[in-house]
Parts: structure tokens; C-alpha cells; sequence
């Protein structure tokens, strides 16, 4: 009797530019201090995303994101703050100032709180790069 072989299907990617997603980090060592953080697709591949973050964009697998199901307009919300965060975020900042990025960056909403959006503002007017 001849041996069936199973094709293992590929998921398609249906991931869209400007999608906001969560980053699973799992066993990724990339991504390590990444997990739970939300990331913007920038390209979208066959099997991968690039996506951008506070601090660089990345090549990630599929299996590494989860979508927020954001609307349009909550992603555009999500790409104003994560642009703040990027112009003022550099590794020669304090620690301190670093996770504080960094926990912004992992806020599960589309908007930041009052004191959250006073925070970063107090970081962009001390250490925003001028372009």
C-alpha cells in the first residue's frame, strides 16, 4: 500500500501595513523584552511581517504576532505615539527613561492616559532629537 503524504498547508498572511499587532515573543531570542509590546507591520511577506517598534523595525514570523483588531483610525493613534517614542528613544538614554519607552510601548490600548501622555511629553521636550 503506497504512502500518503500530507501536504502541510501555509497559513496566507493576512496581515495589512499599518496593522498594529502584539508581539509573542516565545522562544524568539530577538525579541527577547518584546513580548507583550504592540509593533506597527511596515511590509508584509509570504510567511513574515517587518514590522516597526520604538527602537527598530524587525523580521518576524507569523507565529509572532497577534492582531489588536484595531480600527484604521485607532491604528493611526498607535503610529502617532510609537513616531513620539522613536524620536526621543535612543540606548545612550538613563535606564530609567529607557523602560519607561519601553512600557509605553506596551500599552494595550490606542491612546495614552493623561499623566502617561504628560510623561511622554515631559521626555520629548528634554530629549527629542531635532530631525
Amino acid at each position: 500500500m503506497p504512502k500518503r503524504i500530507m501536504e502541510r498547508t501555509q497559513v496566507p498572511n493576512t496581515y495589512q501595513i499599518g496593522e498594529v499587532c502584539q508581539i509573542l515573543a516565545k522562544d524568539n531570542p530577538e525579541l527577547t523584552g518584546k513580548g507583550g509590546c504592540w509593533t506597527i507591520v511596515s511590509l508584509v511577506n509570504d510567511f513574515t511581517c517587518t514590522v516597526k517598534m520604538w527602537d527598530s523595525e524587525y523580521g518576524v514570523g507569523l507565529q509572532h504576532l497577534k492582531s489588536y483588531d484595531y480600527l484604521p483610525a485607532e491604528c493611526e493613534q498607535i503610529k502617532q505615539i510609537s513616531d513620539r517614542i522613536t524620536r526621543v528613544y535612543s540606548d545612550s538614554l538613563e535606564e530609567t527613561v529607557k523602560s519607561l519607552l519601553q512600557l509605553l510601548g506596551k500599552v494595550n490600548r490606542p491612546y495614552l492616559t493623561v499623566v502617561e501622555e504628560k510623561l511622554l511629553s515631559v521626555l520629548e521636550l528634554e530629549y527629542e532629537r531635532i530631525p
